[in-house]
């Protein structure tokens, strides 16, 4: 083993080692929510995966933006063979392992080589507009500093990877390399034909180096960034709740006293049971879907752009619901795992993070889970917190108490009693048939 190999293997390990101490306390966080549904329907959910998350069919409904970010995710895909043959080489100390693949090595270095100009291009168009243009769906109140910050340092970083990579195929064409197509650098070569063989080698080395390195830093910075998308979407897509949007799940300990009562042959909860929160309060009351959908929010803000509460001037916004369960994640998380479920920060999701008046804003018309690009469902956790504000704080607005005293007095949702519901008949010639 070569120098090389060794301080190949040493950065390896070491990024190996930090990723693995971050995902262990990810999947911590995880272990803190509570189940959800089963991810059955395989076939369809693969179906599903190839055509929003690998084939980007909601990012394209946005003509301009959608194509470029695409492209942007087609070409880490190619490019991604590309890094597991430097990961190949760095560990073998070969040198283009996968260039016995013939054609399929061709089409795979040709593309990679289109795609990073490509995706060079799209980085540059994306951090003009994120610089210089005013876009609205990028503003918000849950949209702090460091979001801002975030998507300019991953851009950034995307764009050296392609500089670095371009950079690559030049030194090795420059050193005649023989192994794979390259349709653009060759055009690039004109600049360095006065160089002599160490400058090259040079040019190919750090180029080399520097792209690894920034794959392996880049990797790691994921997942305390907004991008973690780029690890997360794939699963979440996966994971997409495949009922109609419309759909709200019952809450099963709710269920159970309405069979009951529907048939008092049933069998009540066993003696002794703990009755489990009602709806959602903290974090710990969430379940592991929702939280991967936190996980997984780009804060693209296309759910919040079509939402009609914020687009009237409400304070709701879709994307600050999962924002807030990120931070309030981040923030609790640590003290659940090293205290246990009896840990109290005095904070709590809804209230601290989440107002009321968000919640109730919402007319779960799903025009956000409709339009989220990655099939995040936020009507579905906002009604679970509202689910808690009435189940157990009775904190409903007035209309809906004055809606759930009449159903208590008169069993209807209207204020008249059974006897007289039907006064509005008399005088127009309306048959009514007595009870």
């Amino acid at each position: 083993m070569t120098i090389k190999s060794l301080i190949f293997l040493l950065v390896l390990l070491i990024t190996l080692g930090i990723f693995a101490w971050t995902m262990r306390r990810v999947f911590g966080f995880f272990r803190l929510t509570k189940p959800a549904f089963k991810a059955d329907r395989i076939p369809e959910r693969l179906l599903l995966t190839l055509k929003v998350a690998i084939g980007q069919s909601k990012i394209l409904r946005m003509p301009v933006s959608g194509i470029l970010h695409a492209l942007v995710f087609w070409g880490f895909m190619v490019i991604t063979v590309g890094s597991i043959e430097m990961v190949i080489d760095g560990l073998a100390n070969t040198h283009r392992a996968l260039g016995f693949l013939g054609p399929v090595y061709d089409f795979i270095t040709g593309s990679g080589d289109i795609m990073a100009w490509v995706v060079l291009l799209s980085i540059l168009i994306f951090l003009v507009r994120r610089l210089f243009l005013k876009v609205k769906r990028f503003k918000g109140v849950e949209m702090k500093p460091v979001s801002k910050y975030d998507a300019n340092m991953a851009l950034s970083i995307i764009g050296l990877l392609m500089v670095s990579l371009i950079g690559l195929n030049l030194g090795y064409l420059g050193l005649d390399g023989k192994e794979g197509a390259y349709p653009l650098t060759p055009y690039l070569l004109p600049s360095i034909e006065k160089w002599n063989a160490h400058q090259v080698l040079a040019l190919h080395e750090i180029s080399w180096w520097s792209h690894i390195l920034l794959i392996f830093a880049f990797a790691n910075i994921l997942p305390y960034s907004k991008h973690f998308h780029v690890f997360m979407s794939l699963p979440n897509v996966f994971l997409s709740r495949l009922e109609p949007l419309g759909y709200l799940p019952n809450m099963e300990a709710v269920m159970n006293e309405v069979k009951l009562m529907m048939d008092p042959s049933a069998a009540p909860a066993a003696a002794g049971t703990e009755v489990g929160r009602f709806g959602v309060k903290d974090v710990e009351d969430t379940h592991w879907k929702n939280y991967l959908d936190a996980l997984t929010c780009t804060e693209c803000g296309r759910c919040t752009s079509v939402c009609p509460a914020n687009i009237t001037g409400k304070l709701l916004s879709p994307r600050k619901i999962f924002i807030d369960l990120r931070a309030r994640m981040k923030a609790k998380g640590p003290g659940l795992l090293k205290e246990g479920p009896g840990f109290d920060d005095q904070q709590s999701l809804v209230g601290d993070y989440i107002s009321a008046e968000e919640l109730w804003a919402c007319t779960t018309c799903n025009a956000c889970a409709q339009e989220c690009p990655l099939n995040i469902n936020h009507p579905t956790l906002i009604v679970d917190m509202r689910r808690y504000l009435v189940m157990e704080e009775a904190a409903a607005p007035s209309g809906l108490n004055a809606m759930f005293t009449n159903i208590e007095n008169n069993g209807a949702p209207w204020q008249y009693s059974p006897e007289d519901r039907l006064r509005w008949a008399e005088g127009l010639s309306i048959k009514v048939k007595a009870s």
